[in-house]
């Protein structure tokens, strides 16, 4: 994949109407007002199942900011495609869009996105949970709103499983049916970590850092294969449809689909952090990716200062619990954590849980990753299957390293 250059031209102007913005975020009842005089006409990227209640975000904004106007628009291709989108023709991209913490290296290298303010920067720093801070940060410098953070839990129907079967994976799959995807890398390349590797180095920035083309990596290969056989996993690209006709007793899912699964198993609705499972002749804990999202600037922007006046108040407190109320985002500002909202929520209790070190692993923000995510898929659904053999591990496992440390 090409990765474009950062483009300097232009930035100093955008970074120094950005260092004007207020900020306001760590406060609970932060807003976030313009106090200049400018008339700003602003587009906001969401996706589609958002536009509802970021439209009344954005008019709540507006009451504050009422020299500026906000139109709110799903992004064209979903916020999971923000780079490409916005690659297509930057100028005519929104001036604030949602954007995952995985694509924030390959987005600044462009020039798609700058730096926020000094004070915006400090904001998120000091005021929200470090994992949100570090999400957003490339090269030592913060380029997103952080709003909420996502890592996949489990998942059961609890009139089939206690909460002690699902404590670890033999005695879950034992019980009943887990279904889960061998063939998306977002939910099954974790168990590597689990295996005791890492992705780009221990903070996911090295390029030449990854440990998986290892024995610990043929493990966690092993793994994926002994799976196959197991009569409690079931393969699957739509674990919802399997938990509703009562095939599967248990799915790996994130807190986006948390409202489907209630509606799924009613009453009998429970959640809880992932399992342990065996790899390599040890007994430890299953891992995820740790998502963070955020909005981003565009670097295009005509109004720098009015779209980062928006991209503040969409990520502040109230917004945060607005998103949490309305589709289950687990926020990422602290006070918006020790709500009494997200504090009773189980949802949130068990992300929360699997985003501490140990449970889970910060998506890296390298460009690298689009070669990693097409790679590592067919490397741990061909094993799943069979198709690649043991005597394959070793040469796969070293293909796919060298393909991801491509510049």
């Amino acid at each position: 994949m090409k990765i474009w250059k950062k483009m300097a031209l232009g930035s100093t102007a955008v970074l120094a109407a950005l260092s004007l913005a207020a900020c306001s975020n760590g406060s609970s009842n932060s807003s976030s007002s313009s106090n200049s005089n400018k008339k700003a006409n602003l587009t906001l990227w969401v996706d589609t199942e958002q536009v509802p209640y970021y439209k009344q975000i954005a008019k709540d904004f507006t009451k504050k900011n009422k020299n500026i106007k906000v139109r709110v628009v799903q992004s064209p291709n979903g916020s999971a495609n923000a780079k490409t989108d916005v690659g297509k023709d930057p100028s005519k991209a929104a001036d604030v869009f949602e954007v995952p913490n995985d694509q924030l290296g390959q987005m600044a290298e462009a020039g798609y996105i700058n730096p926020l303010s000094p004070s915006a920067t400090k904001d998120i720093q000091d005021n929200y949970v470090d994992v949100a801070s570090k999400g957003v940060t490339w090269k030592g410098k913060v380029y997103a709103f952080p709003y909420a953070q996502q890592a996949q839990t489990i998942y059961y129907n609890k009139s089939k499983l206690s909460a002690n079967d699902v404590k670890d994976w033999k005695t879950l799959t034992s019980k009943g049916v887990v279904a889960t995807d061998f063939t998306n890398a977002y939910v099954m390349w974790p168990v590597m970590f689990s295996a005791g590797t890492t992705l780009y180095g221990k903070n996911g920035e090295d390029l030449k850092g990854s440990t998986f083309n290892s024995q610990n990596g043929v493990n966690a290969l092993k793994w994926y294969a002994a799976q196959k056989k197991n009569k409690g996993v079931m393969q699957t690209s739509n674990a919802l449809n399997q938990l509703k006709k009562g095939n599967a007793q248990a799915i790996l899912d994130g807190p986006w689909n948390a409202a489907n699964i209630k509606k799924i198993l009613g009453k009998n609705f429970a959640v809880a952090k992932y399992p342990k499972i065996e790899v390599g002749g040890k007994s430890v804990q299953m891992e995820a990716f740790l998502g963070i999202e955020g909005f981003a600037v565009n670097a295009n922007t005509k109004n720098a200062k009015a779209a980062s006046d928006l991209a503040a108040y969409i990520t502040n407190k109230k917004s945060q619990l607005i998103a949490h109320k309305n589709a289950g985002q687990i926020p990422v500002l602290k006070s918006a954590v020790n709500s009494s909202a997200v504090k009773s929520d189980p949802v949130a209790e068990a992300v929360i849980e699997m985003a501490k070190p140990g449970n889970s692993v910060l998506q890296p923000k390298l460009p690298q990753m689009a070669a990693f995510w097409n790679g590592a898929a067919p490397l741990i659904s061909g094993t799943y299957d069979g198709k690649i053999k043991p005597a394959q591990y070793k040469p796969q496992l070293a293909k796919l390293a060298k393909n991801i440390e491509k510049k």
